[in-house]
């Protein structure tokens, strides 16, 4: 009797060890979902704020006779809430402050505090390099910092750089925050032959980005299909991203080149969810 008690108490005992253990375990892959779906969203913001930073600098370059290649754009174009110095007024290396004030909004896009670059060369010139910070700088609520850079690797045939970043870090208007670096590749596929910059279209062609949240938690991001950005849209409009977690993935689409703040994202092929870019 004492041992049928003994086996029948050992097999209660082994069952709810192994409820427990489904339990963990259904737990902890719960867990991996909800990080790779919060850090597959904020790097869909990464990408969008960085290239937004781009949009800046570029526009900057042109308006102001340092891009080379062509004549200053026509002050129409000037973000007009912006305040921009340039030092010194001939030569380089220059450094350039683009102070935004307490609130400019300019296409649809409201940013404040300060971006500071600064250019080796005209900014067309292949070989030249550019390198950004900032300054209590938001774009829409979104606190950016770190360090881009950027490096022309452009041919006679193509204009193109490469971009990296060192030390970011995006905090949201909730105050919840992410750590991000890594390199783009950036080619330019429309309006290389004209002044206007607003005809201008950009690829994100390959490059790795890793994305770490305030737990220390990381995911390794790769480019599946080259993200678009047309300069008179304020988001990236097209393209596919794939990020990598422990035993489950997500895809991150932009889009058809329908110029919104929407893409989707899926976890493992399963039905996708919208999210919004900023």
């Amino acid at each position: 009797m004492k041992i049928k008690q003994f086996l029948f108490a050992f097999a209660m005992l082994t069952l709810a060890i192994g409820f427990n253990s489904c339990k963990k375990n259904d737990e902890t892959v719960k867990e991996e979902f909800e990080n790779t779906f919060q850090i597959s969203a904020d790097q869909a913001v990464t990408n969008n704020l960085s290239q937004d930073a781009e949009d800046v600098f570029l526009e900057i370059a042109q308006d102001n006779g340092i891009a080379g290649n062509f004549a200053p754009e026509p002050v129409t174009n000037v973000i007009p809430c912006a305040t921009v110095t340039i030092t010194p007024a001939s030569g380089f290396p220059k450094t350039i402050v683009i102070d935004f004030g307490t609130s400019c909004t300019h296409r649809g896009v409201t940013r404040s505090g300060k971006i500071n670059i600064t250019l080796t060369d005209s900014v067309r010139k292949s070989g030249s390099q550019a390198s950004m910070t900032f300054t209590n700088y938001f774009v829409n609520l979104y606190k950016i910092e770190g360090t881009y850079t950027w490096l022309n690797s452009s041919t006679p045939n193509t204009r193109s750089w490469t971009r990296t970043t060192a030390g970011g870090k995006i905090t949201a208007p909730d105050a919840r925050y992410w750590l991000h670096e890594g390199t783009r590749s950036v080619t330019q596929t429309a309006g290389v032959g004209t002044i206007s910059i607003l005809d201008d279209i950009f690829l994100i062609t390959s490059g790795t980005h890793t994305v770490t949240n305030s737990s220390n938690i990381s995911r390794t991001c790769t480019i599946l299909e080259a993200m678009q950005r047309k300069v008179d849209c304020s988001n990236i409009d097209k393209g596919k991203i794939k990020v990598q977690g422990p035993n489950h993935y997500a895809t991150i689409d932009f889009g058809d080149g329908t110029c919104d703040n929407l893409a989707t994202l899926s976890i493992d092929g399963r039905a996708p969810r919208t999210i919004v870019l900023r």
